[in-house]
């Protein structure tokens, strides 16, 4: 198999594992406070990287000054994306919530621009905008359309956007495996603190399958997730990204029995083809 093909595989393997794991949160149905389930699954998710780090080498954290500031902010990105995405989630439809955060590819490039200074033609700026548009449609600001819950995911895009950029700035040498359990033990800690003001609820058989099964499926999106960016080329890998609203759309309607609205459906097909032409766009720029 070609370094492209294993690198499409993993990338839909990565977006279907965050995918489910968003489905048995929303499985979950509020039954325990956002805090308190983030703090368990944190746990069993640490378990299971320090399970994965006896199979692939132990976990280093050599990361320097430099190393060490930078995973603090990604760090704080990544509560502020935890705690955004699952507000959003368990009071909205799965594919609505993975709909707006497909304007993620966009809204990266255009961060890559202002403060990274990277590159960024008319033509992605147009496709940019565009995807802004479609993204509208599916929240619909107005009176009628509006919800309060599309703000927050709208700040879960603004913090994983934020979370891309600062991993951008990473040196290449930093283990992959040690920031990915940094990040698990700085989330972890914060919704543990989180949880303490307020009283915890047992736990049922029923809700520690479900949280096991979150676990499982966040971890192996992480694991995937770091693969991915070492195999094939990302102008042809990053389009992948996208399987995961298919997934969405799948699993909202088969467990849920949700299904999108047809303006949220147009505004999904403009975010995904505008984010399709950016990275074409992309890869034509670094093939000329």
């Amino acid at each position: 198999m070609s370094p492209n093909m294993q690198g499409a595989l993993l990338m839909v393997a990565s977006m279907v594992s965050f995918t489910t794991n968003d489905m048995f949160i929303k499985l979950t149905a509020g039954a325990l406070p956002l805090a308190q389930l983030l703090a368990v699954r944190g746990a069993i998710a640490l378990v299971l990287i320090l399970a994965l780090s006896r199979a692939f080498g132990p976990i280093r954290f050599d990361f320097g000054r430099r190393g060490w500031f930078l995973i603090s902010i990604r760090s704080v990105t990544e509560i502020g994306a935890a705690f955004c995405f699952l507000n959003a989630l368990l009071n909205m439809p799965l594919p609505n919530v993975s709909a707006i955060l497909q304007v993620l590819p966009l809204t990266v490039s255009l961060g890559a621009y202002v403060f990274l200074k990277e590159p960024l033609g008319w033509r992605r700026m147009t496709a940019i905008l565009i995807g802004f548009v479609g993204m509208l449609l599916i929240v619909r600001p107005g009176p009628e359309g509006f919800s309060v819950w599309s703000l927050y995911a709208v700040g879960a895009v603004v913090s994983v956007t934020a979370r891309d950029l600062v991993t951008r700035l990473m040196p290449p040498d930093l283990p992959s495996l040690g920031v990915a359990t940094m990040n698990t033990i700085t989330v972890a800690l914060f919704f543990f603190l989180l949880s303490l003001t307020e009283p915890w609820v047992p736990v049922t058989a029923d809700l520690w399958w479900l949280i096991i099964g979150s676990a499982v499926t966040i971890v192996g999106g992480y694991y995937f997730s770091v693969r991915v960016m070492r195999v094939g080329e990302i102008g042809f890998i990053a389009p992948f990204r996208y399987s995961s609203l298919i997934t969405a759309l799948i699993l909202g309607w088969f467990v849920f029995g949700d299904w999108p609205d047809g303006l949220t459906l147009l505004g999904a097909a403009i975010v995904v083809g505008a984010g399709l032409f950016t990275l074409w766009r992309e890869r034509q720029m670094r093939t000329a």
